[in-house]
């Protein structure tokens, strides 16, 4: 076995097991950073050998071997962990990234986002929410697989022309459309009450959903105006954006008599509610589905900041898995046999 290995891997085994050594000790002071930095020199070596050489992923487990053997009390050194070196060297060619930016989350979170996200601006708008939000690994899952990438910031609002900036900026970048409610397992065919009691009993995932900076202030909020009773859906302050939130649930499609009531109720939370130093209070109207032309002209000549967002109460299926699923006239025959 030894005759057949290539030209050269001896004295680069040698370098390697050397370099091992070097970051141990290191490792003392910043385990976390000397590790990446590690393993994207190791995949980096690995890549150029390859690239140079031709050398084949037998070497690579050969060289899994050897290390293993060398270091025993270390578990990082598989040949698919050292394949996954491979993968983040060739990724992110840019030490000096590696070294300011991928360093500040865990190896795990690397692979998680070299996994599950193949486009590379989007891999990187990932990373800079996992620093700036401190997400778990667990959460960049969540947040990878329900989309956020692709909803973040893209409801219909009016925030341009009610807001001041860079306020309109923030409140347009809070939203998402659509909102994914699939931890709550419900059907399509819940009212609204019951979905406002779910999402108050799930309030932890709800929270999450709906993003960094929302305080839950409650739920059928009681206001008073001219005498008459009026309940708020829910009611949430924005730590960030400094203003009360006011959600509406609705379970049918978006309707224009809903951005009539909601202006209504941010002028009662803006007169009775907001203190001298929150920023106007903004609203949320959440609907099963809506109408883009309809909800622009909605909101077209409101005077308060308003925004309108979809949600679905299941994850969407991949293509791949919806096309092998019978049709309803396939099950019907399959019954009827």
């Amino acid at each position: 076995m030894e005759n057949r290995l290539p030209t050269g891997y001896a004295e680069f085994l040698a370098d390697l097991k050397e370099r091992i050594r070097r970051a141990r000790v290191k490792a003392a002071l910043s385990v976390n950073r000397e590790l990446i930095l590690l393993y994207w020199e190791i995949g980096r070596m690995i890549l150029e050998r390859q690239r140079k050489e031709g050398w084949g992923s037998k070497v690579i487990d050969r060289l899994a071997q050897d290390l293993r053997r060398e270091f025993p009390d270390l578990k990082g050194f598989s040949a698919r962990n050292l394949k996954y070196m491979r993968a983040f060297a060739e990724a992110y060619p840019d030490k000096k990234f590696v070294q300011e930016v991928l360093a500040q989350i865990t190896w795990y979170h690397n692979i998680t986002l070299l996994e599950k996200v193949k486009d590379p601006t989007e891999r990187i708008w990932y990373i800079q929410q996992t620093i700036e939000h401190g997400w778990s690994r667990n959460v960049l899952v969540h947040q990878i697989e329900s989309g956020l990438y692709h909803r973040k910031g893209k409801a219909i609002t009016n925030f341009d022309r009610t807001l001041p900036a860079p306020q309109s900026d923030l409140a347009q970048e809070m939203l998402k459309d659509p909102y994914v409610f699939d931890f709550l397992g419900l059907t399509e065919d819940i009212r609204e009450r019951e979905l406002e009691k779910q999402l108050i009993a799930r309030i932890r995932d709800f929270l999450l959903e709906l993003g960094v900076g929302f305080a839950f202030v409650g739920s059928q909020v009681h206001l008073e105006v001219g005498g008459e009773d009026f309940y708020l859906d829910l009611l949430f302050y924005h730590l960030k954006l400094r203003c009360y939130v006011v959600i509406e649930l609705k379970t049918g499609e978006f309707k224009p008599e809903y951005a009539g009531k909601m202006n209504f109720y941010l002028s009662a939370v803006d007169d009775l509610l907001r203190h001298p130093d929150d920023r106007p209070s903004i609203g949320i109207i959440l609907c099963k589905s809506k109408n883009k032309v309809i909800v622009e002209y909605a909101l077209r000549d409101t005077t308060k900041p308003i925004g309108v967002s979809s949600y679905r109460l299941t994850r969407a299926l991949p293509e791949e898995i919806k096309s092998s699923l019978p049709s309803v006239e396939e099950l019907e025959r399959e019954l009827k046999k």
